[in-house]
C-alpha cells in the first residue's frame, strides 16, 4: 500500500483520539458541574432547616415567657413571688402544699432569693428542661414525686426546702412552719413514728421558737444514722442539743408507757 495512505490513516486515528479526549473532558466537566450544583442544593436545604430550627426556638422561648408573665409580680415583672406560684399551682391543678411544686422549683434552681423565682431562672430552666407550654409542665408532674429522688440528691432537696421557705433576711424558720414542712417533706422518707414523735416534741417544747438550718439538716442525718434510739450515746455524740433533747424526751415517753 502507498505510504501516503498510511499517513492518512494515522492522522485519522489521531483525530479520533482527540475527539475522544475532548468528549471525556466534556463529560468530566459535566460531572463536576453536576456535583457542584448538588452541593449548592444541599447547602440551601441545610440553611432552610437552620432557619426553621431558629424560628422554633424563638417560638418556644416566647411561650415560656408568656407563662411567666402570667404569674409575675405586678410591681416587679422580673420575679414571681408566692402569690404567682400559687397561680401556677392553680393552673397545674395542684394544691399549694403539694410537695411537687417544691421539687419543680428545686429542679428549676430557683435559689436567687427565698420564696420566689426570677424570670431569668425561669427562662434558663425552661430551656434546659424543654418546657414551652403549660402542658409540658403538667407532663412533668408524675416525675416530681420525691420517691424518684436519690438519697444524695434528696439531702440537697431537703436543705433547699428550708432555704426556700425563709422569710426576708431571717436565717431561721418558725417552729410551727418547721412542723408542717418536715411532715410534708419527709413523709415516706423516714419511719412515720420517728417523724410523728419529733413533731410532737417540737410542739411541746418551750426551748425552741425558731429552728436553724443546722438543726433542720441534722434531723435527717440523725434518722439515717441512728435507727435505734437505745444505742444513742449523748456523751460521745456531736449532734445539736435539739437532738439530745429529743432523745431525752423519747426516753421519758418510754418510761411513762411502762
Amino acid at each position: 500500500m502507498p505510504r501516503g495512505g498510511t499517513r492518512k490513516r494515522k492522522a485519522k486515528t489521531s483525530a479520533e483520539n482527540n475527539n475522544s479526549s475532548s468528549s471525556s473532558t466534556s463529560t468530566k466537566k459535566t460531572k463536576t458541574s453536576s456535583s457542584s450544583s448538588s452541593t449548592i442544593m444541599f447547602g440551601s436545604s441545610s440553611s432552610k432547616k437552620s432557619k426553621a430550627k431558629s424560628k422554633s426556638a424563638i417560638t418556644t422561648t416566647n411561650q415560656a415567657a408568656s407563662i411567666f408573665d402570667r404569674i409575675a409580680d405586678p410591681d416587679d415583672p422580673a420575679i414571681a413571688t408566692m402569690e404567682g406560684i400559687s397561680t401556677l399551682c392553680e393552673d397545674l391543678e395542684l394544691d399549694i402544699e403539694d410537695i411537687r411544686i417544691l421539687v419543680l422549683l428545686w429542679k428549676m434552681k430557683a435559689v436567687e432569693k427565698p420564696a420566689q423565682i426570677s424570670k431569668e431562672e425561669w427562662m434558663t430552666a425552661c430551656h434546659r428542661m424543654n418546657i414551652a407550654q403549660l402542658q409540658d409542665l403538667q407532663s412533668l408532674l408524675p416525675s416530681l414525686d420525691t420517691g424518684f429522688i436519690e438519697d444524695d440528691d434528696f439531702k440537697d432537696f431537703y436543705k433547699y426546702c428550708f432555704q426556700f421557705n425563709r422569710q426576708g433576711t431571717h436565717r431561721t424558720l418558725d417552729k410551727d412552719l418547721v412542723v408542717a414542712l418536715v411532715q410534708l417533706v419527709l413523709k415516706g422518707r423516714i419511719p412515720q413514728d420517728r417523724l410523728d414523735t419529733f413533731c410532737t416534741f417540737l410542739e411541746k417544747s418551750d426551748s425552741y421558737s425558731r429552728i436553724t438550718l443546722d438543726q433542720w439538716t441534722s434531723f435527717l442525718d440523725f434518722c439515717h444514722d441512728v435507727e435505734d434510739l437505745s444505742q444513742y450515746d449523748q456523751d460521745s455524740s456531736a449532734w445539736p442539743v435539739l437532738i439530745d433533747e429529743y432523745v431525752e424526751y423519747m426516753e421519758q415517753q418510754d418510761k411513762m408507757d411502762m
